[in-house]
């Protein structure tokens, strides 16, 4: 058969976007929400659209109270990275070209600035700078696209190095909820870059952290060490964020078994606490001196009676995993938050 110039151009060109659209990395984050999720998300976003990024070298909150190092810096250089997702989900839902150009903006800004410490306290809130390259990979300029690969994937491969390095001492900072804060960074730098390799990686240092965090029982060495359901929130909600990065790559990380354990025990250990079935009176038996020096200076969470609805969060991005978490979301908040209903909920 005869195949003629026209023909063999229109079957090339076909070939060539079906290469294009198969390389391109599943997104962390589908955005299709509902008109008031949208609206409100868009007047949100519009309020931002005059700000400018103020990129910093480091950040460094971790260990530090009020008025120390460079902790209030650092804190007001950090409202920049929710600016940026909110802009690459308003540009999402809208089309509205000054939302791309701002993230551009912003990811250009930081990923020409900022030097990772490797400190995953101080950086785990750099996932909205992740998700928000995700959301615009293929509209941003080219070097605002290539400096922001850049940047995350040196954050992925420099968690993945200082896991190695510390691997089998399985103590302290190496299994609490530091971990799983690594985890989920690594994670999701993989999916946004569409990384298979880094991925693969991400699924044994996860699947290590739950051998190595979450006890038969279900509940997390954090709430043995600080006495507290705050901790176990921070300890699961990075770990649930890292299994919603890796589901459309396939895969089941809230059932993943190991030695046992799973996410998804760890979060029904939590559930009762979560829907008022039993009670915690926080931190009363931590082992941890900057517990007590937060509580002494009034910050807000460390005493007294543990707060449910402290955990609304992970458990709608659980119910995201599996819908036998959406009671409990929905008796801590009727919605979502709006960047949650935007990215998960049809």
């Amino acid at each position: 058969m005869k195949i003629t110039r026209f023909a063999l151009t229109a079957l090339l060109l076909a070939f060539s976007h079906a290469t294009l659209a198969a390389a391109q990395p599943p997104s962390l984050c589908q955005p299709s929400a509902s008109k008031p999720t949208a609206t409100a998300l868009l007047a949100a976003a519009e309020r931002h659209l005059a700000d400018r990024p103020t990129p910093l070298a480091h950040v460094h909150t971790e260990g530090t109270l009020p008025h120390h190092g460079i902790r209030e810096q650092s804190i007001a250089a950090e409202k920049d990275w929710p600016v940026m997702r909110q802009a690459a989900l308003a540009w999402r839902l809208s089309g509205d070209p000054r939302y791309l150009r701002q993230v551009d903006d912003y990811l250009g800004a930081w990923a020409d600035v900022y030097q990772p410490d490797f400190n995953p306290i101080d950086e785990t809130n750099l996932d909205l700078l992740i998700s928000a390259y995700a959301l615009t990979a293929d509209n941003l300029r080219l070097e605002t696209r290539a400096a922001s690969r850049r940047l995350i994937s040196d954050l992925g491969n420099g968690y993945l190095a200082r896991i190695q390095q510390f691997h089998g001492q399985n103590k302290g900072t190496q299994t609490n909820n530091w971990q799983s804060h690594r985890v989920k960074l690594i994670t999701v730098a993989a999916a946004a870059l569409g990384d298979r390799t880094m991925l693969e990686q991400a699924h044994q240092v996860f699947k290590q952290q739950i051998a190595d965090n979450v006890l038969p029982d279900g509940s997390v060495t954090d709430f043995h060490d600080r006495d507290a359901l705050h901790y176990v929130v921070y300890d699961l909600e990075p770990l649930v964020q890292a299994a919603l990065a890796a589901k459309p790559y396939g895969g089941d990380w809230l059932n993943l078994k190991a030695n046992g354990a799973s996410l998804g025990a760890a979060l029904d250990w939590l559930v009762p606490y979560a829907n008022g079935q039993r009670s915690h009176q926080e931190f009363v038996h931590t082992h941890v001196q900057f517990d007590r020096d937060r509580a002494g200076v009034g910050e807000a969470g460390y005493s007294g009676t543990w707060d449910p609805k402290s955990s609304a969060t992970l458990f709608w991005l659980a119910a995201q995993l599996d819908k036998r978490y959406l009671p409990v979301a929905t008796q801590l908040a009727a919605h979502p938050a709006e960047w949650i209903s935007a990215c998960y909920l049809p």
